[in-house]
């Protein structure tokens, strides 16, 4: 099964992704009687009235939060709320892998907060989340989560919208996103954009949620069978678009997936001998491949096109060897998304010609069917130890693999 957060809209907010996975089919009598259960947790702070209703947001039939609270306080420590939720999972008694992703996200906002402000984090204070509404969207969405069983499920995430223009809260004005949303984001993997709304669309109780659910960011939905979707409304109102978080969850294909970087550069003034060796650099320097293409460009001029496959650690580095090594004026830069069939490495020992070797493979597992494949380093030393060709040691080694293979399989 796969779950896509879609916020590439409205953003995300904590109240927003609450109503989106009821919508989807969390027991909303449940999430009620939980986060009514934690209200004794936090002083000063009474739940008056708490429900889901169904309401139109731009056309887009969607399920809102009803909250209504009676509190005065304007401000509260962190570990405070810290607590109440620590309070709260235990009164609930939430599974341990929900009870560590709630405290898990109080930890991600104190640890934003204390980072911006310089201070330690048992100093810090919430201003704008020291409501009560931060406990419900933290409980009550875990409680949803549990309920559905999304935390064994495979959640990506689309493009984050975050809006533009200026935001003002106690510490005065400073543009959007406020710098809790970026340090939150910091070092996630997942991609935030910006636009023309004006307006905070995602909140850091949103964020910090998000960045605890799910490192995988992804640019499309995958390939998946719909089998439901959950729209949760904001409390604000645009003209221009629905403000709706969209929670969709199906089948997938049975792919992994990942985003790996496209850098494709045209060279027309290098020799055969420089790309080949351009080529063992670049691998050397942690890229996943590397192709070269033959080609015409502008005025009938001969090229080759180099186009690596890396990942965001490897980039400086790979990029530094291309320009180096070939001397280029420019890289293309550009991100991927890749479906990846599952695959596990294994190692046997295996006699040939009265010699012991140890010979490493790659197994996939797809629709029920398997396969393996060879590491051809270690066909190409094993081809020569023996003296026979690749293709004659190949066929051997299979022969022997396959026999280990059944073998295990029996036992």
């Amino acid at each position: 099964m796969v779950v896509v957060f879609d916020p590439q809209i409205a953003g995300i907010s904590g109240d927003m992704l609450l109503c989106a996975l009821v919508d989807l089919g969390a027991d909303k009598n449940k999430v009620i009687s939980g986060i009514k259960q934690s209200e004794k947790f936090l002083s000063n702070s009474t739940i008056k009235k708490i429900d889901f209703e169904k309401i139109q947001k731009h056309g887009v039939q969607a399920l809102q939060l009803v909250l209504e609270i009676d509190e005065d306080v304007h401000e509260r420590k962190g570990s405070e709320i810290k607590q109440a939720i620590i309070n709260s999972t235990k009164e609930i008694q939430l599974s341990e892998k929900a009870t560590l992703f709630a405290q898990s996200c109080i930890d991600t906002l104190i640890t934003a907060e204390s980072i911006i402000h310089g201070i330690p984090e048992e100093s810090v204070h919430f201003h704008e989340a020291s409501s009560i509404d931060t406990l419900v969207d933290i409980i009550g969405i875990t409680i949803a989560l549990e309920n559905l069983a999304l935390f064994d499920e495979k959640i990506l995430c689309l493009p984050i919208a975050v809006g533009g223009g200026s935001v003002s809260f106690s510490h005065g004005t400073m543009s959007n996103p406020a710098s809790a949303i970026l340090e939150i984001f910091k070092n996630s993997n997942l991609i935030i954009k910006g636009n023309d709304a004006n307006e905070e669309l995602t909140t850091p109780t949103g964020a910090c949620i998000l960045v605890n659910l799910t490192k995988e960011s992804v640019n499309h939905y995958p390939s998946m069978k719909v089998e439901s979707i959950g729209y949760g409304a904001g409390q604000k109102d645009f003209e221009s678009f629905s403000n709706v978080l969209k929670i969709t969850r199906g089948s997938d294909n049975g792919f992994t997936l990942d985003s790996v970087k496209i850098l494709e550069t045209n060279v027309d003034d290098v020799s055969g001998e420089i790309l080949g060796n351009l080529i063992e650099k670049i691998m050397d320097k942690g890229a996943r491949d590397v192709s070269i293409y033959h080609g015409i460009t502008k005025k009938g001029r001969p090229t080759n096109l180099v186009s690596v496959i890396c990942t965001d650690d490897t980039l400086d580095d790979v990029v530094d060897t291309l320009v180096l090594e070939t001397g280029t004026l420019g890289v293309r830069i550009s991100d991927s998304s890749r479906f990846i069939v599952p695959r596990t490495n294994h190692s046997v020992s295996v006699n040939f010609s009265g010699e012991s070797f140890l010979v490493n493979y790659k197994k996939s597992s797809f629709k029920g069917k398997t396969d393996f494949k060879i590491e051809f380093d270690d066909l190409k030393k094993i081809s020569n130890a023996v003296d026979k060709s690749i293709k004659e040691t190949e066929a051997f080694l299979r022969k022997e693999i396959e026999k280990l293979e059944n073998t295990h399989d029996l036992s």
